[in-house]
């Protein structure tokens, strides 16, 4: 095997599992529908509100990470394709 195809099969990886996270992580937030609580009967409190904003600030800043590792993954894959011999 040549450098070319060891860097196109890491990079690839990461790119697959960072797909797959990026997936899981987004699934995992929260839907910003309003009244959603008061239509299921939910009754929410101070402290479980605050808590869910702190999870939904965890997972945004996870997803962001996830998709400038994903871009940079992209644009890695397509730079060792078209210049490397």
């Amino acid at each position: 095997m040549d450098l070319k195809t060891i860097l196109q099969l890491v990079l690839g990886s990461i790119l697959i599992i960072c797909s797959i996270a990026i997936i899981i992580v987004i699934i995992l937030q929260e839907g910003h529908q309003a009244g959603l609580g008061a239509i299921t009967g939910g009754a929410d409190t101070f402290f479980s509100k605050n808590k869910a904003r702190s999870i939904d600030a965890f997972l945004a800043r996870w997803t962001k990470g996830f998709a400038a590792v994903f871009i940079l993954m992209v644009v890695a894959l397509n730079v060792i394709d078209r210049f490397m011999a």
